[in-house]
């Protein structure tokens, strides 16, 4: 089972060889980079390309490792056995009508090898990982109010995100292959674009890309544009036919990019943007 790319996401060689190298391993995916990089859509492919189905947690700041494994709604048993009858008590007596299956017990009981998805792990708490370490690690937990084990059928293909807000124990990063995507440079970005709008002309996409990489370089932005945001642009672009003049001044000077709304996100970002453009103007 190796994944060899595909041809909905442009895969470096290099990130290619990670997910194998965890596929041989064994072990958790770990994927950093900048948002918008394509990490949640790598698990997606992958598991699209390995025919493998695909289970996905997204997690909140709020998100307790238990929900993953299982929760127990005593509350609602609680309600149920004030409000059961004589005729209503058997599903109250049975605890397993009140155990939630969280997505790794999901994973862990399929019937075939599935594709598993821990999306912006960085987001919960610091414990969060060092939660999951055992059952990640052994493929198996342990359901207190059923007495139970529950052991992994098949190992699943872990993948883990996170956006690098804060730092992840080592001992949970010692039990992951690590793979860090780089921003694309302009081949591999022209690559992506072709994947998106294989019809997109090439001198549109040219002036685009400067434009693009132009803002992205500008020093002291608070949020740098991402793939996804030039994506979102080059759409635009194409739907309110911006004609190419609109992208670049007659000198091969920066000017402000029509929809700019699409790569730049807060007001103090714009207004260093356009502050850049003035001092050219006015240093010519």
């Amino acid at each position: 089972m190796k994944f060899q790319g595909s041809e909905q996401y442009v895969t470096t060689p290099d990130l290619m060889l990670a997910v194998n190298a965890a596929v041989t391993l064994k072990r958790p995916l770990l994927v950093k980079g900048e948002p918008g990089t394509g990490k949640t859509m790598l698990a997606e492919e992958v598991a699209a390309a390995l025919q493998m189905p695909l289970l996905q947690w997204h997690i909140k700041s709020t998100t307790k490792a238990q929900q993953g494994l299982y929760e127990y709604d005593a509350v609602s048993r609680l309600r149920d056995s004030q409000l059961a009858g004589i005729e209503g008590g058997d599903k109250v007596r049975d605890i397993h009508n009140y155990i939630v299956k969280g997505v790794l017990w999901q994973a862990f009981t399929a019937e075939q090898p599935v594709a598993l998805l821990i999306d912006e792990i960085d987001k919960a708490d610091i414990e969060f990982p060092n939660d999951l370490l055992r059952e990640i690690d052994r493929m198996e937990f342990y359901v207190y109010e059923t007495r139970e084990l529950v052991r992994a059928k098949h190992r699943p293909l872990v993948f883990i995100t996170s956006n690098n807000e804060k730092e992840l124990p080592d001992a949970f990063l010692r039990r992951c292959f690590f793979h860090y995507i780089k921003f694309p440079d302009v081949d591999t970005m022209r690559a992506i674009v072709d994947v998106h709008f294989p019809g997109l002309k090439k001198e549109l996409l040219s002036r685009a890309l400067k434009t693009f990489y132009d803002v992205r370089n500008l020093p002291g932005l608070k949020k740098k544009p991402s793939t996804s945001e030039l994506l979102d642009w080059l759409k635009l672009l194409v739907a309110e036919d911006i004609p190419l003049d609109a992208l670049h001044s007659k000198d091969d000077k920066v000017v402000v990019p029509p929809l700019v709304g699409a790569l730049l996100k807060n007001e103090q970002d714009v207004t260093l943007f356009e502050k850049l453009v003035f001092m050219q103007k006015h240093n010519r």
